[in-house]
């Protein structure tokens, strides 16, 4: 067994989840949750396909957006797993919608945070045992900060 250390590539800004499901038709229910549940998202999915063909299925409306989840899913190459980049809208938009596509079986993170994925491999394949996703704690709030965590979410529309 051999474990590795994937970044994931990407910009700065963009945000991406990153999950696993069991079946092709993952790519085609994405898509339709995407559209579907934020207007005018721009988005890219991969998929990593684990028996057959064992393709990287893909779909979105961004060529950026599906560029960086073809690549980023072919650098992990872990059977079943899918990855999905958005620009212009945060993954608490999606991530409802996601979770209730019927092939979606976990979530591993949902962020634009810089993230290391662990990946396991063996003779059979890759498999995703967790991710990094950002840094560690430096501290615990206090007061101000909670006031500025509060006004930054009535700010950006998340709390009333």
């Amino acid at each position: 067994m051999k474990t590795e250390i994937i970044k994931i590539n990407k910009p700065e800004e963009v945000n991406f989840i990153l999950g696993q499901s069991h079946f092709i038709k993952t790519v085609e229910d994405i898509h339709e949750a995407a559209v579907t549940s934020v207007a005018g998202i721009k988005f890219g999915i991969a998929f990593c396909e684990a028996s057959g063909k064992r393709l990287i299925r893909y779909s979105g409306n961004d060529d950026k957006m599906i560029d960086l989840a073809k690549s980023n899913a072919l650098a992990l190459g872990a059977g079943h797993s899918f990855i999905i980049f958005m620009e212009d809208t945060f993954p608490i938009n999606l991530l409802n919608a996601v979770k209730n596509v019927p092939e979606v079986c976990r979530i591993f993170c949902a962020t634009a945070n810089d993230v290391e994925v662990i990946v396991c491999e063996t003779e059979q394949g890759r498999g995703i045992l967790g991710v990094i996703d950002g840094g560690s704690p430096l501290g615990i709030e206090n007061e101000e900060d909670k006031k500025s965590r509060m006004d930054l979410l009535r700010k950006i529309g998340y709390k009333l």
